[in-house]
């Protein structure tokens, strides 16, 4: 407990799924938190949620597709805190397609939401960590970032590209004491991927049940598995850790199941 105490914390897509599992572990260890998501009621209702367990946090909307309101997004939090200690890049889209059938414009879509938001919101997250020399950015990516599902081209050619980001910002940005860290995850129950499955995918309502049964651990991941891991990148605990990529899956990357 504790672990994030007093430290300003700003979460995008924090309104469900991993984001909110990071967001709701970082209360419980103490940080003040910046919940931002594009659904102003999924994003109010969890940042009221917290606030009624006595955590510090406020709610700023934003669509980190537009260069716009990520920069409004770390300037309302500098503004409302007086500072920045951790930023976690959490918005990915996971569009479905192979290179026969995706277009180029759900691929644009992919990179904004998945590289070109993680860039903007850093960006201007340097501004202020600058100044105090110090601070956390964490990117989360996925393990789809090695190869990838040959249904899923865009989004896994885009979190490879964040994972390039995340090491070439971590080597220019330890001059200022600021590290940049990512978590490329495996497959994740949220109920943004329950409804994937069961809506665009086909599958019945027990391909939960499925699932779980090819998973070592008799069990997908969970967001809170993802918010432990972030919980070390985000603290002192991992002070002088930068420029790294932690793989959070049952199969090590090379060896996955067969798609």
């Amino acid at each position: 407990m504790n672990r994030l105490k007093d430290k300003v914390a700003v979460i995008t897509g924090s309104g469900s799924g991993i984001g909110e599992g990071i967001a709701r572990l970082f209360a419980e260890e103490g940080a003040r938190l910046v919940i931002s998501n594009r659904s102003e009621e999924s994003g109010i209702s969890v940042t009221e949620d917290l606030k009624r367990q006595g955590i510090d946090a406020i709610f700023q909307r934003a669509d980190v597709s537009i260069e716009a309101d990520c920069r409004t997004l770390i300037d309302k939090a500098a503004e409302h805190f007086g500072r920045i200690d951790i930023l976690v890049n959490t918005v990915g889209w996971s569009a479905r397609g192979t290179i026969e059938d995706t277009s180029v414009e759900e691929w644009d879509g992919v990179f904004a939401a998945n590289v070109r938001s993680s860039f903007i919101c850093s960006q201007q997250a340097v501004k202020y960590m600058k100044e105090q020399r110090s601070g956390s950015i964490i990117n989360i990516g996925s393990v789809n970032a090695y190869i990838g599902e040959p249904k899923l081209m865009a989004y896994s050619a885009s979190k490879g590209a964040l994972m390039t980001l995340t090491r070439n910002l971590a080597s220019y940005l330890n001059r200022y004491r600021i590290r940049v860290n990512q978590l490329n995850v495996g497959w994740t129950l949220t109920p943004n991927e329950n409804r994937v499955k069961i809506e665009e995918e086909g599958k019945g309502a027990d391909w939960i049940k499925e699932a779980e049964k090819t998973r070592p651990w008799g069990r997908l991941l969970l967001p809170r598995d993802i918010a432990h891991a972030c919980v070390y990148f985000a603290g002192d605990e991992s002070e002088p850790v930068t420029g790294s990529v932690l793989d959070i899956e049952q199969y090590p990357v090379g060896a996955p199941p067969n798609w």
